[in-house]
């Protein structure tokens, strides 16, 4: 007796629908990527018509210009945008937290002084919705033009077992290259040098557990809540994106690609100023930073006060108004500083490397 006698198609039964996975809504949110990844590339994204990844090419010349690496190193980061999502549900607002991914990530490559190519994304989320994932996407899209860098794909995965319905998670992979004898690690940082700072946009995506229970549970406050202080509501204070900084410090070290002029790059994230410069330090220098050279951006003291938050928690936990730091040679840094207020990035001097031990002071 066959197969065929014994077993026959089934009338009806489970589909994958039935599991949490519409397929037919999966090909809608497909269809909307497509422009919100073209839009970022340049002649460096070669094309490919189907196929199961991205193609980026690392010399190119287009017309007179050329660009060719003689011993590139590929430089790699990757991050997430923490619990600020929360914030962007309660908003209902998922077309800024994009940048936030993408910030995280390239601010963390350019320290080694790197050009950032591409940027590929990962969204987990509870079930497909084509406009949620449009919204979200277009956030990255913008970040990356932002970043000069080519969105060149991404992955998009519905888990309803693992996600509540409405929530989704981000994760953000960027690649960059700089020319091995333009890496910049700290090793050159010494006695003499002098700190930029260049200042946030405000909370970046760090700490967003403590501003949460500091403003929801403790603050007893609503994202629609508008504070005079802040000139606009909370929820727009705490959605407002990373600020990226390829773009300045690439054009600081297209002028000083030599290692005696820039000596160390630190993306001042969770951690503070303190912890993130530390990572860069040799072992026989110290920084001291001066924090009468700048005062707290108004968020950061009004968070301070509603959530009653010691100073020395504030300073472990936020960039309290300065994003990133470059430590470079006193003797180029005025010039350094005019290149980055002319690209846009507001900035200024806020300690010195002094002999020392591998330590930050903040007084």
């Amino acid at each position: 007796m066959n197969n065929s006698e014994t077993e026959q198609e089934p009338t009806s039964g489970v589909s994958y629908r039935d599991a949490g996975i519409d397929l037919d809504l999966y090909q809608q949110s497909m269809a909307r990527l497509p422009r919100l990844m073209h839009r970022t590339y340049s002649p460096r994204v070669m094309k490919l018509d189907g196929g199961f990844a991205g193609l980026f090419r690392l010399n190119e010349k287009v017309g007179l210009f050329s660009r060719t690496y003689r011993d590139p190193v590929l430089v790699s980061g990757t991050d997430g945008v923490g619990t600020k999502l929360k914030v962007a549900q309660l908003m209902g607002r998922h077309d800024s937290v994009g940048i936030d991914l993408v910030a995280m990530c390239v601010n963390d490559i350019i320290c080694c002084g790197a050009e950032p190519l591409f940027f590929l994304d990962y969204v987990a989320m509870s079930h497909d919705d084509p406009e949620l994932l449009e919204q979200i996407v277009s956030g990255i899209s913008d970040g990356c033009l932002q970043s000069e860098a080519a969105l060149l794909g991404g992955e998009t995965a519905i888990m309803p077992d693992l996600y509540q319905r409405g929530d989704y998670d981000l994760a953000g992979f960027a690649v960059g290259v700089v020319e091995k004898k333009n890496v910049i690690d700290g090793k050159q940082i010494g006695e003499g040098d002098v700190i930029i700072g260049l200042k946030s946009s405000g909370f970046h995506s760090n700490g967003y557990s403590l501003i949460r229970k500091a403003v929801f549970e403790i603050g007893k406050c609503a994202c629609q809540d508008h504070v005079a202080s802040l000139g606009r509501t909370i929820g727009e204070t705490l959605l407002q994106p990373t600020r990226i900084y390829a773009v300045g410090i690439r054009k600081v070290l297209r002028h000083y690609r030599v290692k005696n002029v820039v000596h160390g790059i630190a993306h001042i994230t969770g951690g503070g100023l303190a912890e993130n410069i530390e990572r860069i330090l040799p072992a026989d220098v110290d920084i001291q930073i001066d924090q009468s050279t700048w005062s707290w951006p108004t968020e950061f003291q009004w968070l301070q006060k509603l959530g009653q938050i010691k100073t020395d928690e504030m300073q472990r936990v936020f960039n309290l108004g300065i994003g990133m730091v470059l430590v470079v040679s006193r003797y180029y840094s005025e010039q350094i500083r005019r290149i980055l207020t002319d690209s846009g990035y507001e900035n200024l001097l806020i300690g010195q490397a002094v002999r020392g031990n591998g330590k930050v002071t903040i007084g």
